[in-house]
C-alpha cells in the first residue's frame, strides 16, 4: 500500500493506520506495534522471534546490503508443510526451515520491511527484473491518474515489455504520461505503451487483476 493511501486512511479516520505482513503459511510475520508506528508505505519489523532473508531471485545468494531480495523467513510460527502435498512443500521449504515467501522486500536501515512486489509478477526486460508496482507508484503520483495497473507482455527485443493501464481523475494525455514517467524510471524500466481505461480492475478487497491486465495487454500486442 502507497504512502499516500495510508495518510489519507488516517486523516480521514482520526485513528493510526498502518500496515502489517503475514502469510497462511507463516500467520503474522511483520508488525507495526501502536506503541512504535512504522513508517508510512513499510510493513514494520519482524515479529519477535523471527529470522529473515534477502535472497537473489537470479542467483540464490543472499541479497546486497541495501538491494531487494525475496523473503524467506524462519521461525515456530512457519508451518511444517501443505497437507498431503509433498511437492509443494518441497518448493515453499528449504530442508532447513526457511519458507520462500514470493515476495520482492527490502530492508531499511532501521529495521522496518518495504514489500516491493511479488516475484512471479516481475517484468524480465533484458535480463533485469522490473517491479510493477514501482512503475504504478510512479504513474499514481501523475496528479490526472487515479489508479494504474502495469503488466508485462513479450518483446523479441528485451524479452518482456512493461505496458500500463491508467484510470484518470482528470483528462491527460497518454505522451504526458509517458514523459512524466521517463523523468522518474530508469529506460528499461519505463513502459511501452499506456493505456487509458475506465477502471482498472481490482477485487473488493483491492488487489489488482493482473490476469486480467496481462490479458488485454497480450491482445493489444
Amino acid at each position: 500500500m502507497p504512502a499516500s493511501v495510508e495518510e489519507a486512511v488516517t486523516a480521514r479516520l482520526g485513528c493510526l493506520a498502518r500496515q502489517g505482513y503475514g502469510a497462511t503459511e507463516a500467520t503474522c510475520t511483520i508488525s507495526a506495534p501502536l506503541d512504535r508506528p512504522s513508517t508510512p508505505g513499510t510493513a514494520g519489523w519482524l515479529v519477535p522471534g523471527t529470522e529473515a532473508r534477502l535472497v537473489d531471485p537470479q542467483t540464490g545468494a543472499d541479497a546486497e546490503p541495501g538491494e531487494a531480495g525475496e523473503l524467506w523467513v524462519r521461525g515456530p510460527h512457519v508451518m511444517q508443510g501443505y497437507h498431503d502435498m509433498p511437492e509443494d512443500t518441497a518448493a515453499a521449504l528449504t530442508p532447513d526451515g526457511w519458507l520462500r515467501t514470493g515476495d520482492l522486500v527490502a530492508i531499511r536501515d532501521d529495521g522496518q520491511l518495504e514489500i516491493r512486489d511479488r516475484l512471479k509478477e516481475l517484468i524480465k526486460v533484458r535480463g533485469a527484473s522490473v517491479a510493477p508496482a514501482e512503475i504504478e507508484l510512479v504513474l499514481r503520483q501523475h496528479p490526472a491518474v487515479r489508479d494504474a495497473g502495469v503488466v508485462g507482455v513479450p518483446d523479441d527485443v528485451t524479452g518482456e515489455a512493461p505496458i500500463a493501464f491508467v484510470a484518470l481523475r482528470a483528462p491527460v494525455e497518454p505522451d504526458e504520461l509517458a514523459e512524466f514517467a521517463a523523468a522518474r524510471l530508469a529506460r528499461y524500466k519505463r513502459p511501452r505503451e499506456i493505456v487509458v481505461v475506465d477502471e482498472v480492475p481490482r477485487v473488493p478487497t483491492g488487489k489488482l487483476l493482473r490476469r486480467d491486465l496481462r490479458e488485454r495487454a497480450l491482445a493489444r500486442a
